[in-house]
C-alpha cells in the first residue's frame, strides 16, 4: 500500500467519522427545532381560533343548534384540524367533515393520540367555557422532517466527499519532494556516489537528505580505502612473492652452501609474506562488523601482561612494565583480544626501533573514565613530518622491517572502541600514548 492511499485512508476515515458525528447532532437538534415549531404552530393556531371564537356574536354557552357556528368562521391554516367544543364535551365546529374522527380535548396541553389508525399531535387550550384542539398528523410531521433533513444532508455529503477529495489532491502535493528524491535516485548511475541535489525540499525531508548524501560520503570513503589497500597489499605481496620464486630459482640451480642460502632467504620471504596476510585479514575484520566480544573481561594489567608476553616471544627482559597506584581493576570497555593486539603492536613497533640496550618502557596510568598505555622506545626517533603518516597502511620508514600494518591497526582499534592514540616524538625516542575506555 503506498504511503498516499495510507495517509488518506487513515486521514479520510478520520474525516467521515468526525462530519458523521456532526452531522448527526446538527440533524437531531434540526429534528427537534422542526417539532417544537411545528408544536408551536399548533399553540398559534389555537390561541388565534380562541381569539377568533370571543369575537363571536352569539354566546357559546347555550344549547341547540344555535350554539352552533361554521368551521370557516375560524380561519384554520392548511394541514391542521381544528375542533371547538363546550365543557360539557358537545361539538360546537370543526375542520373535518368526518364524524368519527373526533378529537381528544379532555387533557389540555400536548399530547398524542391515534384515531382512525392514523397518529395525530393534538394541543388543547381552555378558554371561557370552551375547549379549543388543534392537530396534525404524525405522518404529515415525518414526511416534512425527513424533506427538510434530506435538503439539509445533500451540502454536507458534498462538502465530505469535496473534502475527501481536497485531502487526497493535498497528500499528493505534500509528498512530490518525496517522489522528486525518489526520481532524482532512480535517475543516478549505480557507480554514482555525488551528493544528492534536490531543489525546493521541506524542512522535514532536509535531515533525510543530508542522510542520505552522509551514507553516500561513508560509502565512497569505503571504496576508496578498499581500493587504495588491494592496490597496496598487491604491491607489497608482489615483492615477497618475487623474491620467494627467485632464491628458489637460485636454490634449484646451486648446491652447498649457496643452496641452502637461498633456501634460509626463500622460508624468511615466506615469513614476511604470512605475517602481511595475518596483518591484512585482521585489518580488514577490525574496519568491518565482525565482533571480537569473546565474553572474557579483562583489566589493564591483565592486558599489559599479554601483550608483554606476546611482544617479547616469551623473554620479558626487553620490556619494563610500571603500574601505577591509581590505576583501576575495572575491566576494559573493549574486547580483550583488541586490546591486546593494540598493545602488542606499539610493543612490536617500539623494540623494533629501540636499540638492544635499552629496553622499551610501557606505564600504566589512569585516567577518568580512561586507562592510559605509554610506551617509550630509546631509538632514534622519527622526523616531525613523517608524525602524520605514522597510521598510513604500509607506510615505513626507511630502515623499518616491517610491513607497514601494525600501526594503521592500532588506529582502526581506536577509532573502532573509542579511544585515543597520540604519538609525541622527542630526541630520546618516540612516545605513544594509548587511551583505552573503562566500563
Amino acid at each position: 500500500m503506498s504511503l498516499r492511499l495510507r495517509l488518506s485512508l487513515i486521514l479520510g476515515g478520520a474525516f467521515v467519522v468526525i462530519w458523521a458525528l456532526a452531522a448527526t447532532w446538527m440533524f437531531r437538534d434540526l429534528q427537534n427545532q422542526m417539532m417544537f415549531s411545528l408544536d408551536q404552530r399548533l399553540v398559534a393556531s389555537a390561541r388565534m381560533v380562541a381569539g377568533l371564537v370571543d369575537q363571536l356574536p352569539q354566546p357559546l354557552s347555550g344549547k341547540g343548534e344555535d350554539t352552533r357556528f361554521s368551521a370557516d368562521q375560524l380561519s384554520i391554516p392548511d394541514g391542521i384540524a381544528c375542533q371547538v367544543s363546550s365543557l360539557r364535551g358537545e361539538i360546537l365546529a370543526r375542520s373535518h367533515s368526518t364524524a368519527d374522527q373526533v378529537l381528544d380535548d379532555q387533557r389540555s396541553g400536548f399530547h398524542d393520540q391515534q384515531i382512525d389508525g392514523e397518529h395525530w399531535r393534538s394541543f388543547t387550550l381552555a378558554r371561557g367555557d370552551v375547549r379549543i384542539t388543534t392537530a396534525d398528523r404524525q405522518l404529515e410531521r415525518e414526511a416534512l422532517n425527513r424533506s427538510v433533513l434530506l435538503a439539509a444532508s445533500a451540502p454536507v455529503l458534498v462538502a465530505l466527499l469535496g473534502s475527501i477529495a481536497m485531502l487526497w489532491v493535498g497528500i499528493g502535493k505534500g509528498l512530490a519532494p518525496l517522489n522528486r528524491m525518489r526520481d532524482a535516485l532512480r535517475k543516478r548511475s549505480v557507480d554514482s556516489l555525488e551528493p544528492l541535489q534536490v531543489k525546493a525540499l521541506p524542512s522535514e525531508l532536509q535531515p533525510l537528505l543530508e542522510t542520505q548524501n552522509q551514507l553516500f560520503l561513508r560509502i565512497g570513503r569505503t571504496l576508496e580505502r578498499e581500493r587504495r589497500l588491494t592496490g597496496d597489499a598487491a604491491h607489497e605481496l608482489r615483492s615477497p612473492l618475487t623474491a620467494i620464486k627467485t632464491h628458489l630459482q637460485v636454490a634449484r640451480m646451486t648446491a652447498g652452501a649457496t643452496h641452502e642460502q637461498a633456501l634460509d632467504h626463500a622460508e624468511q620471504g615466506a615469513d614476511r609474506l604470512h605475517r602481511t596476510l595475518e596483518q591484512l585479514l585482521l585489518l580488514a575484520r577490525v574496519e568491518g562488523s565482525l565482533s571480537f566480544d569473546d565474553g572474557v573481561q579483562c583489566d589493564a594489567r591483565q592486558v599489559a601482561d599479554w601483550a608483554i608476553q606476546d611482544a617479547s616471544h616469551g623473554d620479558r627482559r626487553g620490556i619494563e612494565l610500571h603500574v601505577l597506584d591509581d590505576v583501576p581493576s575495572t575491566p576494559l570497555g573493549m574486547p580483550s583480544t583488541l586490546a591486546v593486539v593494540a598493545l602488542r603492536n606499539l610493543l612490536d613497533n617500539a623494540l623494533r626501533h629501540s636499540p638492544a640496550d635499552a629496553p622499551v618502557q610501557l606505564t600504566l596510568a589512569a585516567e577518568p573514565g580512561f586507562v592510559c598505555f605509554t610506551v617509550r622506545d630509546f631509538g632514534p626517533g622519527i622526523d616531525a613530518q613523517d608524525l602524520q603518516h605514522l597510521t598510513e597502511r604500509f607506510w615505513r620508514s626507511t630502515t623499518s622491517p616491517g610491513c607497514g600494518l601494525g600501526l594503521a591497526i592500532v588506529q582502526a582499534i581506536v577509532q573502532r572502541c573509542a579511544g585515543t592514540l597520540h604519538f609525541n616524538n622527542t630526541p630520546n625516542g618516540l612516545h605513544v600514548i594509548l587511551k583505552v575506555p573503562l566500563q
